[in-house]
């Protein structure tokens, strides 16, 4: 995560180090001088001499807080500046995965990851910079200050460091496994919190909301207990620090008072001494805060690492996509298993699709339509055969002039909030609201005439304000203004009304002579007209041709035909 780190951020970096630095060596010199006013008040010394001193120490307080200020100030930007960086490398690392990549993590973690387990690095980030080298600092001025004051004094502020680290050290082993639990369990009310909203009106037409309820309530009970867990392991940590301090300060005066009857040791120098051990201690104190922070944001780190450090599996090629063909696609011996599957979901396909041509696959649920067509613009890549575009196998290609061929509407209707403009433009912002009109007739969209604002009118998150039917010709028109070699209709005509989806092909047919289309069906009545239809049936081939010769020659196609219409319709 360090290569998110500019340059000039380590010189930041060394900066808060100094101003840091900077700021422990003031609050020595105001112990020093707190010491030396005692000294002289002890002494019956003059007023101005006392005011003096105190003026050291005024000032000495000053450069301690405009120390304090500026490194807070420095670390706090820093760490924001991170974080923003830190956020765009995750979103950009997850816009080049593969469906399988993003399968693998789930959608509720990756929003995790790229939220929670980011404002929990920054905020490590944030204290660390300061308290990691403040207590170190801290404890280094003071040591090598007692050292020189008195042996046995320093024996005991020994003895309580080592209590307090050996504290830290339990305390350290004892949450940071419970942090990595905690973050899987944010992940799964995460995930159960998404699916209940995405479901919203599938759960109140069942009245189901009692079963979420419960469902939400074992995952939440489960993170509750996790945090329960850790809030009390981290509240020891208090009264922890109060026995050491208090006690190392009760040992302090003790052997201090003794030291003094002695004449070994004198009142200003024990005063002097008893900041630096509280000194020591605070420095200790630090590090719990730190502490504190350090296993949440080693978890998150470790969780951002994972995502970071995941190689995709769709590798991008180098050719730019000039070719003298234009639309031909072709599928040689392809067969295809999904990650970590142990049998393929497709298997040997073979078909050329010529430019203009029309090729329709039908098949029944689960024969592998829609899997085959995702091959095309590499959602996925085949595990064995070939891909071909234009004569070229679609894994040299660039992802950027792979995806400028190819026109693709999938089975669920996927708009992005904003305009309808915007949307139809998405994959072609260069063309006018002329061209974009036309894009709406080719498509049957007149709905969007009586839309308030016309092309203007602002579409909801997933197309939530429009109607499935709507969303497909949406979807359709936004494919036809990328105007590709290309066109995949991944069951793209399934919520449209019979007399919508003539129309509608009708004017493909005329928009698009020149364009190869790729359709997935499952109405006869839409693939009829097609130039060859390919049968699917647990992944095979089990026939290819017109829709007159499957009639006669194949048996599935011709009990899915008349599943849906009669013999004088098929006729």
């Amino acid at each position: 995560m360090l290569k998110n780190l500019k340059w000039y951020d380590y010189f930041i970096i060394a900066l808060i180090f100094g101003i840091i630095v900077l700021q422990v060596y003031f609050e020595m010199e105001l112990i020093d001088y707190m010491a030396e006013l005692i000294s002289k008040v002890q002494n019956r010394n003059s007023v101005s001499a006392i005011w003096q001193s105190g003026q050291k120490m005024l000032l000495t307080a000053c450069g301690s807080m405009l120390c304090v200020i500026i490194s807070s100030i420095l670390s706090g930007v820093l760490s924001a500046k991170f974080a923003e960086r830190l956020r765009q490398s995750i979103f950009k690392k997850v816009n080049s995965f593969s469906q399988g990549e993003i399968n693998k993590f789930s959608t509720a973690s990756l929003i995790t990851r790229s939220t929670n387990d980011v404002t929990r690095v920054q905020n490590t980030m944030q204290m660390a910079l300061r308290m990691l080298i403040m207590a170190p600092t801290m404890a280094i001025f003071s040591i090598v200050k007692i050292v020189n004051s008195s042996v046995q004094l320093t024996w005991a502020t020994a003895v309580a460091v080592i209590f307090m680290f050996a504290a830290f050290a339990f305390l350290f082993m004892l949450v940071v496994p419970a942090f990595q639990k905690m973050q899987k369990k944010t992940d799964k009310i995460n995930l159960v919190a998404r699916e209940n909203l995405t479901g919203l009106r599938v759960i109140k037409a069942y009245n189901t909301e009692e079963f979420q309820e419960n469902k939400f309530n074992v995952v939440n009970e489960d993170l509750t207990k996790i945090n329960y867990f850790i809030g009390k392991a981290m509240s020891l940590m208090n009264p922890i620090m109060n026995i050491i301090f208090n006690g190392l300060t009760l040992t302090i005066y003790w052997l201090g008072a003794y030291l003094i009857n002695s004449s070994l040791l004198a009142y200003p120098d024990l005063v002097a001494f008893t900041q630096y051990g509280m000194h020591i201690l605070m420095s200790f104190m630090f590090l719990s805060a730190v502490i504190i922070m350090l296993p949440r944001g080693i978890v998150s780190a470790k969780r951002i690492n994972e995502v970071l450090k995941t190689k995709t599996k769709i590798v991008d090629g180098t050719f730019d996509g000039n070719t003298e063909l234009k639309g031909k696609l072709e599928f040689r011996n392809v067969s295809f298993r999904y990650p970590d599957a142990e049998m393929n979901v497709l298997e040997n396909i073979n078909f050329v699709a010529n430019p203009g041509e029309t090729v329709a696959f039908i098949g029944s649920t689960g024969s592998g339509k829609s899997t085959l067509i995702n091959l095309i613009p590499r959602f996925f890549d085949a595990t064995f055969g070939e891909v071909l575009v234009d004569g070229v196998n679609v894994k040299e290609y660039k992802k950027e002039k792979l995806n400028k061929k190819i026109g693709f509407v999938p089975q669920k209707g996927v708009l992005l909030s904003g305009t309808v403009e915007e949307n139809v433009k998405y994959g072609n912002e260069s063309i006018t609201e002329e061209k974009v009109e036309e894009c709406l007739k080719i498509a049957q969209a007149s709905f969007v005439k009586r839309l308030d604002g016309g092309i203007k009118y602002e579409i909801a998150r997933e197309g939530s304000n429009v109607s499935g039917g709507q969303r497909q010709r949406l979807c359709i028109a936004r494919a036809i203004a990328l105007d590709p070699e290309i066109y995949v209709f991944d069951d793209s005509f399934s919520a449209l009304d019979y007399k919508t989806d003539k129309a509608l092909r009708k004017a493909l047919a005329k928009h698009t002579k020149d364009a190869t289309k790729i359709i997935v069906a499952q109405r006869v009545g839409t693939i009829m007209d097609a130039d060859k239809i390919i049968v699917l049936d647990n992944g095979r081939m089990v026939g290819e041709g017109t829709h007159k010769e499957l009639l006669k020659n194949c048996k599935v196609y011709q009990e899915i035909a008349l599943s849906q219409l009669s013999k004088e319709e098929l006729e």
